[in-house]
């Protein structure tokens, strides 16, 4: 009986060592995190480089009041208040120059503050 136990032990612990690798060597595409900072009256960085197909997280935040963050070409809207990190998880499905903004009111020079986000192939 302990010769079968012991048997039944090993085969369990091999097979889970064989599952272990696969999932762990999967090699399955991490997102990209990408920091945006809104503060008055722009955006660090303002120019941000993603590629095509390969999903993408944007950690917004204010380090002032609050702020709004728009990517309309790809239905992206958030409000970021300060203090606070939002996290924005999509893919780009298309190449292109994509305009993003503040669309919160955020005092005089307000209507200046945008970025371009650039998908490339």
């Amino acid at each position: 009986m302990s010769r079968f136990l012991m048997i039944a032990l090993i085969a369990y612990t091999a097979a889970g060592l064989a599952v272990s690798a696969v999932v762990i060597g999967s090699g399955a595409p991490k997102d990209k995190v990408i920091k945006l900072t809104a503060k008055k009256f722009e955006y660090s960085p303002a120019e941000i480089t993603v590629k095509k197909g390969e999903p993408v997280v944007i950690e917004v935040s204010s380090e002032d009041v609050k702020h709004g963050f728009t990517l309309p070409d790809f239905g992206i809207r958030t409000d970021i208040k300060p203090g606070s990190v939002n996290r924005i998880s999509f893919t780009p499905d298309k190449a292109g120059r994509f305009a993003f903004a503040c669309d919160v009111f955020c005092g005089v020079g307000h209507e200046e503050m945008s970025g371009t986000l650039i998908v490339t192939e």
